[in-house]
């Protein structure tokens, strides 16, 4: 699954960052990096783009960038 598919309030770990580009290498040097924990906070009012927390700090992504980010969604805490 990619992190465009994960609702908000929910948290996630990346497994992957998608095919090898200048995208790639930016999603990288923003701290999406493989084992690291993103929750969505949450999207704009037209679906793009989506806000979410990252190592302590809110990050905007557009829904085309967050496709390239391959995820595993945690457990909710409930």
């Amino acid at each position: 699954m990619t992190l465009k598919e994960i609702l908000p309030g929910q948290r996630c770990i990346i497994e992957g960052v998608g095919k090898k580009s200048t995208l790639r290498k930016r999603i990288i040097d923003m701290g999406l990096t493989m084992g690291t924990e993103v929750m969505v906070r949450k999207f704009a009012p037209m679906g793009d783009p989506i806000e979410i927390t990252v190592r302590g700090y809110e990050l905007t992504l557009r829904l085309q960038e967050a496709a390239e980010i391959f995820v595993r969604r945690l457990a909710d805490e409930h």
